[in-house]
């Protein structure tokens, strides 16, 4: 699956990590491609390189979702 990040931060300050097929895979400009991965957990652990809060989507990424 591939993964995406939010560039713009959520009203708490997390990065929202997402998968290509996400209803709220955020536009073009304002995502950054992280890569495949099996599962969101080493899409968020590559995410956290660029965004030290960053989080799992609570609808694509659940199990990855912490607050």
């Amino acid at each position: 699956m591939k993964y995406y990040v939010n560039k713009n931060q959520q009203s708490n300050g997390d990065h929202e990590v997402h998968t290509q097929n996400c209803i709220y895979l955020p536009s073009e400009s304002n995502r950054k491609y992280l890569g495949e991965f099996s599962n969101c957990k080493e899409a968020v652990k590559e995410s956290k390189k660029t965004y030290a809060q960053s989080n799992g989507c609570k609808t694509c990424s659940n199990e990855c979702h912490t607050s």
